[in-house]
């Protein structure tokens, strides 16, 4: 059944509800800080954000008496909104209550734009991002390429991963060797791997050791079998395939971090199906694409849009092969995507 379509109306009634629930939210959330604050605080300490809830964070404490323990924290109404990765300074309050002053700076963070458009920091300080696609839901390069220009934009080395390899067959074999063996070529690190059967698992750990990783990708491709897999202790609900569209359902609420055994930590990100990069520029896309570094630049006007212009170097290497068609398929569905072509 399609989505019933909402008027404009309809939606400004609905965002100014949503406005006075936050509104209301946040009151209730600065009269509990100064009650906290009003009592014994403990010494400041140093924090990990490992989940958010609302207005509120869970934070585990790096430092201390406390050190190891996790402790549900409210925000000072002066603090930005808070990610899973951040490292905070925080104060201990009474039953495992406490009140978080200060937000240390972020190595990186993965951010994409909310339902409104506005930007939204997804998981902070992460050294790798997973992206995970599986043989079904079927893969789409448009999605993994806007992964990947989301990563060179924030910094963050990628890992490709291919979940339930197990589930390949003489139908979509080619398709995805197709599809894999463009990522390889450009150099780009690949796993395939089972976390039903186990298989590649092994691998996959050893390129999680000593990071913090973030899985991302869309629903039912597996995430949290592959946590469920990899920290057999956390038990992450893993959510059936739609049977009406072949899509994934939603397990996964909020973004998690966890620890393992051996260093690193890991993020388990909400399914994302769709990943806006409204925020970036057309060159932030352009320098997302690996392979036309040494060609940008070199096309002969300077405002080329590497369509249709005459001596355009992008077009020419399509035509000599070194940029393969189904990456400048990606690079103009994502250009056409920006507000106003990127400019």
């Amino acid at each position: 059944m399609a989505k019933r379509q909402l008027n404009r109306r309809q939606n400004w009634r609905i965002e100014k509800i949503q406005g006075e629930r936050a509104a209301r939210a946040a009151k209730r959330e600065s009269s509990a800080v100064e009650a906290l604050e009003g009592g014994d605080l403990g010494p400041e300490q140093h924090g990990l954000v490992i989940a958010h809830f609302g207005v509120q964070v869970e934070v585990e404490a790096l430092d201390g008496e406390h050190a190891g323990q996790v402790f549900r924290c409210h925000l000072r109404a002066n603090l930005p909104a808070l990610v899973t990765g951040d490292q905070v300074v925080w104060r201990a309050g009474n039953q495992g209550i406490g009140v978080i002053v200060a937000q240390s700076p972020r190595n990186t963070e993965l951010c994409r734009p909310d339902s409104r458009g506005q930007l939204k920091p997804v998981a902070a300080n992460v050294d790798m991002i997973v992206i995970v696609f599986a043989p079904l839901p079927e893969p789409h390069a448009n999605l993994i390429d806007r992964y990947l220009v989301a990563a060179e934009h924030a910094g963050i080395k990628p890992l490709l991963l291919l979940n339930k390899f197990d589930l390949i067959d003489e139908q979509n074999a080619p398709a995805l060797n197709a599809l894999l063996g463009v990522y390889r070529t450009l150099g780009y690190p690949v796993l395939e791997v089972s976390a039903h059967h186990g298989n590649g698992m092994e691998q996959l750990q050893k390129q999680l050791d000593g990071r913090i990783s973030v899985f991302v990708g869309q629903s039912g491709v597996g995430k949290s079998s592959l946590v469920n897999s990899l920290l057999p202790d956390v038990e992450t609900r893993v959510g059936p395939l739609s049977e009406l569209s072949g899509q994934g359902t939603h397990t996964t609420t909020t973004a998690r971090l966890f620890h393992f055994p051996g260093g690193g930590e890991l993020i388990d990100s909400p399914g994302i199906r769709e990943f806006g990069l409204g925020h970036v520029s057309r060159a932030d896309v352009e320098a997302g694409f690996i392979e036309f570094n040494d060609l940008l630049g070199t096309c002969r006007f300077r405002d080329c849009k590497h369509d249709r212009e005459p001596g355009c170097a992008l077009l020419k290497a399509l035509e000599d092969g070194r940029v393969q068609q189904q990456r400048m398929n990606s690079y103009r569905s994502i250009i056409a995507s920006l507000p106003e072509n990127g400019y």
